[in-house]
């Protein structure tokens, strides 16, 4: 029995089965490369669903988490903490003006469930305007304001609140979702888990309209698609809207469990004692490996990058069985004239890691932001290669 193998099933003999698991196991990984205990190096073009920004081994991200371990691994937030300090000021200057307030969590759902929190206290609202086909994570509030998350998985007996549903793209169907006590809109600019599908900006402005007409916040999921990774700091820019509301995760801690709520002064000034909490979430390794993601990002200019390794996919990978592109920086989706499946397989074949989404024939794009050119004509090689039989 090889390595893989055993790993594999010594893995299903104490875990719970919830996880689908493909036939690759990692262990080391160097820039956007991950080997295997045998030596097979595959290109990762999935980033562990857009968690490894800066790749691995990126001795930035290693230096800042291993000084802090040796140096202070944890204190609560009972305490202020300098690192913490300039993880938050690192962090509401990257998304810019108005922002200048964080609240650190350990993971996106966290931070959803913490942004909807705000909401109802500062409204006092009972009622929240989602997405259709939106995803924002699996505790209660988050994935009750996921699509259909109600049908396939949610598992409590009861919804914390209403939710209504506004359908993608429909600016028709906007002034209806709202209610007079309707507390927050939800939105992911680019939906991740449906397949990259951006939003479009005339549908976010009125979003935004109408939410401000009743008094809402306006809460931009950028858990997938933040953090740089859509060409702009956060993607719900690229339509002129500014949320009152942040989320980030995954990418921000570059391999290090962190999420966190960014908003303005002004929803800041009322929060008091008790309104929100964590144990772990601004930890000081946290909050160092957040600190060394942004200062990465800005000093190697990564979300330049982004952008310019979507505009190289667009230009090379709609080749083979792939018929389009869609989403924006590194949070792509290559459709395709068949099933995905058979293309993410067979790109794992020919050594190159990709995933799927909620959409059957979208491969989805999720790499390290600082994703190199040699590797995108990588992959567009790769896709030349495979038939469209493939599919």
């Amino acid at each position: 029995m090889d390595i893989s193998t055993a790993t594999k099933r010594e893995e299903a003999a104490h875990t719970l089965p919830v996880y689908p698991q493909l036939d690759f196991v990692p262990v080391s990984g160097d820039g956007s490369w991950l080997t295997d205990a045998d030596g097979r190096r595959v290109l990762d073009m999935y980033g562990g669903h857009a968690v490894a920004a800066l790749g691995y081994n990126h001795p930035a991200l290693l230096d800042a988490v291993d000084k802090q371990i040796r140096t202070l691994p944890f204190q609560s937030n009972i305490v202020a903490n300098p690192v913490r300090a300039k993880a938050a000021a690192l962090l509401t200057a990257f998304a810019g003006e108005p922002f200048s307030h964080a609240f650190f969590v350990n993971s996106g759902a966290e931070a959803n469930e913490n942004a909807l929190r705000i909401a109802f206290l500062q409204t006092g609202g009972k009622h929240v305007v989602a997405v259709e086909h939106g995803f924002h994570g699996r505790t209660a509030a988050a994935s009750a304001v996921t699509w259909g998350a109600k049908e396939k998985w949610y598992g409590f007996p009861n919804a914390p609140f209403d939710v209504t549903f506004v359908k993608r793209n429909r600016c028709d169907a906007i002034a209806s979702a709202f209610r007079e006590d309707t507390a927050a809109v939800i939105v992911e600019p680019v939906q991740g888990v449906a397949g990259a599908k951006d939003l479009c900006p005339t549908y976010l402005k009125k979003l935004a309209e109408r939410a401000k007409q009743v008094g809402a916040l306006f809460i931009a999921d950028e858990v997938q698609s933040g953090m740089g990774r859509s060409g702009l700091p956060f993607a719900i820019s690229h339509s002129g809207v500014t949320p009152d509301i942040i989320t980030a995760a995954k990418s921000l801690g570059g391999g290090v469990a962190c999420g966190a709520v960014i908003t303005t002064a002004e929803i800041a000034a009322q929060r008091r004692f008790g309104d929100l909490g964590t144990t772990f979430g601004g930890g000081p390794v946290a909050a160092a490996a957040m600190t060394a993601v942004v200062e990465t990002i800005n000093k190697e200019g990564l979300v330049a990058n982004a952008a310019a390794r979507e505009a190289q996919v667009r230009e090379s990978c709609v080749v083979g069985p792939i018929e389009s592109v869609q989403g924006k920086g590194l949070l792509l989706g290559l459709r395709c004239k068949g099933p995905a499946r058979a293309v993410r397989d067979a790109l794992l074949r020919k050594n190159i890691l990709t995933g799927l989404s909620g959409d059957p024939n979208i491969v989805r794009l999720l790499p390290p932001l600082n994703l190199d050119p040699e590797d995108v004509a990588h992959l567009a090689d790769a896709l030349a290669d495979i038939p469209d039989g493939t599919c």
